[in-house]
């Protein structure tokens, strides 16, 4: 039986699984920090994974190692690219769901200019 989004919101790391446009799956191990029914990732705003949920917001959602290896079974789910604003929202709920390794990311993030060169990521479960 397929893992629920809620269970899968409670790895430490996830696999987040975008696609390209002839449909080959580009996973990535991240980070997300749970925000209402969603969960929240940074990442660099010039990543091929922004590219590719510009292009379609299709993902897959998967719990893993800090690798990226697989720890369970993937759902489908839906990533939108938040706004800029948002970024200050999305680190502070990145360093209270990994409270100190999390605050360090933050910081040096910030440092090399995240607040001006990276985005949010909204991950919400797929309809149906």
């Amino acid at each position: 039986m397929a893992p629920t989004f809620a269970e899968i919101a409670k790895s430490d790391y996830l696999l987040l699984t975008t696609f390209t446009k002839d449909g080959r799956a580009k996973p990535t191990p991240v980070w997300a920090a749970p925000d209402g029914d969603r969960l929240l990732v940074i990442t660099q705003e010039s990543s091929w994974k922004v590219k590719r949920i510009r292009n379609s917001p299709r993902v897959t959602l998967a719990p893993c190692d800090m690798r990226g290896r697989p720890k369970g079974e993937a759902i489908e789910a839906v990533a939108a690219v938040l706004d800029k604003a948002h970024n200050g929202a999305v680190y502070a709920a990145i360093a209270k769901r990994y409270p100190i390794i999390g605050r360090v990311f933050n910081v040096f993030s910030k440092l090399r200019g995240g607040m001006r060169t990276n985005v949010g990521l909204a991950l919400t479960p797929a309809a149906g």
